[in-house]
């Protein structure tokens, strides 16, 4: 084999390993990183985030307890307004299927998410509430911090 194909040959092995290892490093950090977000099991994800949260914040056993009933009520507000897997958006998709457009349809549709917010509104008020009236002050301050750099100041 002459030296310009061993070269050649060597510098695209080389090549394909790297990108094999780079797709191998995106999938496996897309997977840990997706699986709360994309299907992943709803109490395995709350768990992780009360961890994630308790430690930055440095919660005890009853902080995180009342992490714990905000993240569930949360969890049970979002299911309510979003219904079963899919639901949401096959409404919408049913709203668009014909030549016009479904406004009675529309307008139940919209009433029903409004009843599931205000159904469950006083609910997720109170855990809010418990979970931020448990924190130290310090602890406040630092979640304060926390949603300025994050979400913007309001």
């Amino acid at each position: 084999m002459k030296f310009y194909q061993k070269r050649f040959f060597k510098r695209g092995l080389l090549a394909l390993t790297g990108v094999g290892l780079i797709a191998f490093a995106a999938s496996a950090f897309a997977h840990r990183m997706g699986s709360c977000r994309h299907g992943g099991d709803a109490n395995e994800c709350r768990a992780q985030i009360v961890a994630k949260v308790g430690a930055k914040l440095d919660l005890d056993a009853h902080q995180k307890q009342q992490l714990d009933k905000l993240a569930q009520t949360l969890q049970a507000q979002r299911e309510a307004m979003m219904g079963a897997k899919g639901e949401s958006r096959q409404a919408v998709q049913a709203l668009l299927a014909g030549p016009k457009f479904d406004q009675a349809a529309a307008q139940a549709l919209l009433d029903s998410k409004t009843a599931a917010v205000q159904d469950k509104g006083p609910a997720l008020i109170a855990a809010v509430a418990g979970f931020y009236d448990s924190l130290r002050p310090e602890q406040q301050e630092k979640l304060r911090g926390f949603m300025n750099r994050h979400h913007g100041r309001a």
